[in-house]
């Protein structure tokens, strides 16, 4: 099984899991971040550094970008024109001009492509990655 395989079978076991806002409990609560973190520990053992507390609005009200700093210090990233690929971490602006606030696993690349996330109201679920998903990409990573 390759890298890209194994980060979407960790993340499909914890599909079903309810959204907790800061939560990152496989089946018990998970956010968008959360699950990151879930399959980080499932890969690494422990998280690279803890995660300070935010609130559900919190990129509402910030002009920086601290899930794409995190993110660019912890994993790969992925030229833009290079082709999506299973396990790939997705970064998401939910407005354009907004931070980015979300984060997703490209679970399927050829299309019609795929993406696991935690959302709200949803908990952990498996979606189609449609063109208005694709338009709120900000960046791309995979896990070192």
């Amino acid at each position: 099984m390759g890298d890209g395989d194994r980060v979407v079978a960790i993340a499909r076991g914890w599909i079903g899991t309810p959204y907790v806002h800061q939560a990152s409990v496989q089946g018990a609560g998970a956010d968008c971040l959360g699950l990151i973190r879930g399959i980080w520990r499932s890969l690494y053992g422990c998280e690279p550094e803890a995660t300070p507390e935010y609130t559900p609005d919190w990129g509402e009200f910030r002009a920086d970008e601290p899930l794409l700093a995190g993110a660019a210090r912890h994993l790969v990233p992925i030229v833009r024109t290079d082709p999506f690929c299973e396990g790939q971490v997705l970064l998401f602006r939910m407005r354009q001009g907004a931070v980015a606030k979300h984060l997703g696993i490209v679970s399927v690349a050829q299309d019609p492509a795929r993406f696991l996330d935690a959302y709200t109201h949803h908990g952990v679920i498996e979606s189609q990655l449609t063109s208005p998903w694709r338009q709120r990409i900000a960046a791309r990573f995979r896990f070192p």
